[in-house]
């Protein structure tokens, strides 16, 4: 009988600590109003910390210029483009906050995944992809992708994009809103001008191409063109 408190305190001693561990884990986690912890609700499609999603349709937003990302935040909460899930998320901000949201994701710096290789690769369709991205088609009036976001696609600053790090569903999925009018941007639309000189089977060559040239180490946007742009841009205004 001697040995029963001794057995009584030990439980007791292990019931206290078995109700403190679950306290402690059933208390939330502190609340930091920061930029990061908001945006957190942007990592369910868009990756963590803006990397990309993992299903090639959600793109990158890390490291992208903040004037672009402002544009296209503009754009889903105006109409000009279309995604109801984006559009219910931005639709009552302000453009001093979107503006905000904006610059916290061009500031964030993140190596690139490596590129992935298409299972059906034709060699003339990625030589005329290539072509078209960095020399374009003066006959048929088309400018190179490189005339307008840098010589390494890797942007321009304030306002376009880099087109290297994309996958090739949202690359085509992106000329095809472009071909369809469902994406669309402030007037003059560069994008859609482009994208209506360009015969559909080049559109594919430009995405191919792209999607599998790996994104250069320490890849920003550039300061700015080398010359003017070939087309007036309403999204991208000097």
């Amino acid at each position: 009988m001697h040995f029963l408190p001794s057995i009584s305190l030990h439980r007791l001693i292990s019931w206290l600590l078995m109700a403190w561990c679950l306290a402690a884990q059933a208390a939330p986690a502190p609340f930091e109003d920061s930029m990061a912890q908001r945006m957190l609700a942007c990592s369910a499609c868009h990756g963590e910390q803006g990397r990309a999603g993992p299903d090639g349709y959600y793109p990158r937003l890390a490291g992208k210029p903040a004037g672009y990302l402002y544009n296209q935040l503009l754009n889903f909460r105006d109409g000009r483009r279309h995604y109801g899930l984006m559009t219910g998320m931005v639709d009552r901000l302000s453009d001093a906050y979107l503006l905000e949201i904006a610059q916290y994701f061009s500031r964030l710096e993140l190596p690139y995944p490596a590129p992935t290789r298409p299972k059906e690769v034709s060699p003339p369709e990625l030589a005329r992809g290539e072509t078209l991205a960095l020399r374009g088609d003066a006959a048929r009036g088309l400018p190179a992708c490189a005339q307008c976001h840098g010589k390494a696609l890797t942007g321009v600053q304030p306002a376009t994009p880099g087109l290297l790090g994309l996958p090739l569903d949202y690359l085509n999925a992106q000329l095809g809103a472009w071909a369809t009018g469902e994406r669309r941007a402030q007037a003059p639309d560069c994008m859609a001008e482009v994208v209506r000189r360009t015969a559909p089977g080049d559109l594919v060559a430009v995405a191919r191409w792209l999607s599998l040239q790996p994104v250069p180490q320490a890849a920003h946007p550039a300061a700015a063109l080398p010359s003017p742009p070939p087309l007036r841009c309403g999204s991208a205004a000097p």
